[in-house]
């Protein structure tokens, strides 16, 4: 595993730490091979949750523009091709993994590296952490799915605010706006994301992954669509031994035991 990502298993749960701290854990060909390669590993091996964070002072400050340095070059870059075959192909697969992914935004998220962040399917951010769409500040547009995910969260006025302005929108902001779901103090940002880590990664896996794939579903699906696949969602989780186990733990008065498997 190349050394621009981390990897520590605990249980069910994998954390995987992005880590260039140098450069603000900026991404690079090799750390986005090494991303997608341990987000593979995770969904193979039996990991129930995994949990994203950076590593030293950042989360992410995007693409590392030292790669895309004009003096350098004989001419301007592909950066369609560049969307096309490294952010576009992390962003679906962060959507499609069949388990949670929590991200702890550790300190700063600036470009993609805040529209990876929010394709996490929880977002927790210590208090001094910043979300910025700093792609105004070198005349490109969000990607990784920010316009996407800013319009789909905040709506078209904020959207197209931060992503014009490209000033940084706080934690706790962010929080209060329903961009992330928590806010949290710096010191306690880890502890608190692994202990949620840890509480998914025992649950009823096969009925968080439907929740997770049905909420996602729902912005393009009609009601009458949504229903249809709440019913086939639901028939699959009901055939699954930890509804059963869920059952008789409440009936039971007990903590339950899920196992996590499909039969």
């Amino acid at each position: 595993m190349s050394e621009t990502i981390l990897v520590e298993r605990d249980g069910d749960l994998t954390q995987i730490t992005l880590n260039r701290p140098d450069r603000l854990n900026s991404f690079n060909e090799e750390m986005h091979l090494a991303l997608r390669t341990a987000l593979n590993d995770a969904a193979s091996n039996g990991t129930r949750a995994i949990l994203l964070t950076g590593a030293g002072r950042g989360f992410c400050a995007g693409q590392d523009l030292g790669d895309r340095d004009p003096s350098k070059m004989d001419g301007p870059p592909d950066l369609g091709a560049t969307l096309l075959n490294f952010y576009n192909p992390l962003v679906r697969q962060i959507k499609a993994l069949n388990c949670p992914v929590i991200c702890a935004v550790n300190g700063v998220a600036a470009g993609a590296g805040a529209n990876i962040a929010l394709a996490c399917d929880i977002v927790l951010a210590a208090q001094c952490a910043k979300f910025i769409q700093s792609f105004a500040k070198v005349g490109l547009v969000p990607d990784g799915g920010g316009t996407w995910s800013l319009t789909r969260l905040l709506g078209e006025v904020r959207a197209k605010a931060l992503a014009l302005t490209a000033e940084p929108l706080s934690a706790t902001q962010a929080a209060e706006w329903g961009l992330i779901w928590k806010a949290i103090p710096d010191a306690d940002l880890l502890a608190e994301a692994r202990k949620l880590g840890q509480k998914l990664a025992v649950g009823p896996t096969i009925g968080l992954s439907m929740t997770k794939q049905a909420i996602q579903a729902a912005s393009t699906n009609s009601l009458d669509e949504q229903l249809e696949l709440e019913a086939e969602y639901q028939r699959i989780c009901g055939a699954t031994p930890d509804y059963a186990e869920g059952v008789s733990s409440f009936l039971e008065k007990r903590a339950p035991n899920f196992s996590g498997k499909q039969s």
